[in-house]
């Protein structure tokens, strides 16, 4: 038996890592853009939240984004990590949005950034990826800059976070108005540096019953309230909503005690009574579910019925700018009721939902 010594082992070792780094950060060769679109569309503020963040495969970005085009929304809500795209302090890399935000322009379609997730570098070795500190909020605040300065022209709407008025989403933190507030203020500042064109959308707010002093969050009416109260009005450009349907059809009155579509209503109203009513509003995730089995679910032709009269309702209001509906499509298959709020498959097979909505933005 031959006997290899041990250097030459760590040796082979070493040029496999290496080789398999290589291939892992090799560029993965593009696809043609292909020549420009146009959406076509009755409905000029429908929009789906695309949640292209883990696709790792150019085709199938662009052919997420041409079925979009082709159901008719020209309104595209997508995440872009900061952890992703700055995993090192200064150190950025651009390919994955680049992708993204250049087939979603040649497809005609608007794009709303939203921005967040901290990288391991800006937050305790043992937080989680919603936990940034007051003292890192400059470094987001350079990540804005950088990403608002090379889409100029290009991505012209940034969500300034995620939910923040859920602990979940605020690093499993009592949740903070006022702080929330300071990092937009930091955001916006930055934005407006790189682009004084673009808009910063605050808030980004889950619809919650949440008492006060709950240690899962905040009720979005009254996180509004705290945010325009530490000076939030002055900020933003517009504010992001997340408008749930749950199991009540969008025309279900709103009310205080009650999360529906038409709570939105009453955030505006807030604007409203705040002097802030001429901010537009986007929502950024709405929608319905169709899992047979879950509490908050609602039958499939429910949900087809309920999506198309929320588009509708849209062009209603004339203080609301957009609607984007959760979620096209997921990369890969959640196993859990969140594949039923879908449009299509992850092998893009097409649900009657995109269909229907389909026929509906061509006036059929």
């Amino acid at each position: 038996m031959t006997r290899f010594p041990l250097r030459s082992f760590i040796i082979i070792f070493l040029a496999i890592i290496i080789s398999a780094i290589i291939a892992r950060s090799a560029p993965v060769p593009p696809v043609p853009l292909g020549p420009p679109q146009t959406v076509n569309t009755i409905n000029p503020k429908m929009g789906v939240h695309t949640r292209l963040t883990d696709e790792v495969e150019p085709w199938k970005i662009k052919y997420t984004l041409q079925m979009v085009r082709e159901m008719g929304a020209p309104w595209v809500v997508e995440y872009f990590p900061w952890a992703y795209a700055e995993p090192f302090p200064g150190i950025f890399d651009w390919r994955h949005s680049d992708t993204v935000i250049e087939h979603a322009r040649r497809q005609g379609l608007t794009v709303i950034a939203r921005l967040g997730f901290v990288p391991p570098w800006a937050r305790p070795a043992d937080s989680s990826s919603s936990f940034l500190s007051p003292n890192r909020y400059d470094d987001f605040g350079d990540y804005v800059y950088a990403f608002a300065k090379r889409y100029r022209g290009k991505v012209d709407y940034l969500i300034i976070w995620n939910e923040p008025n859920l602990a979940l989403e605020w690093g499993f933190q009592p949740v903070d108005p006022a702080g929330y507030t300071e990092m937009l203020r930091i955001a916006y500042r930055r934005a407006k540096e790189a682009n004084p064109d673009v808009q910063v959308l605050g808030g980004a707010l889950a619809p919650t019953l949440a008492p006060p002093g709950n240690e899962f969050g905040m009720d979005d009416l009254y996180f509004l309230q705290a945010m325009l109260d530490a000076g939030a009005g002055e900020v933003m450009d517009g504010l992001a909503a997340h408008a749930y349907g749950w199991v009540y059809p969008p025309d279900d009155p709103p009310a205080p005690d009650v999360v529906n579509f038409r709570r939105v209503e009453l955030l505006h109203r807030v604007l409203v009574d705040n002097g802030y009513g001429n901010l537009p509003v986007h929502i950024t995730e709405a929608g319905w579910n169709d899992h047979p089995r879950w509490t908050r679910a609602v039958k499939p032709g429910q949900r087809i019925q309920y999506t198309i009269q929320a588009y509708q309702m849209a062009q209603q209001w004339d203080w609301l700018a957009s609607v984007s509906i959760w979620a096209f499509r997921y990369p890969r298959p959640a196993q859990t009721y969140q594949d039923y709020f879908t449009f299509v498959t992850p092998d893009f097979t097409p649900k009657p939902i995109y269909d229907e909505v389909k026929k509906y933005a061509q006036g059929e």
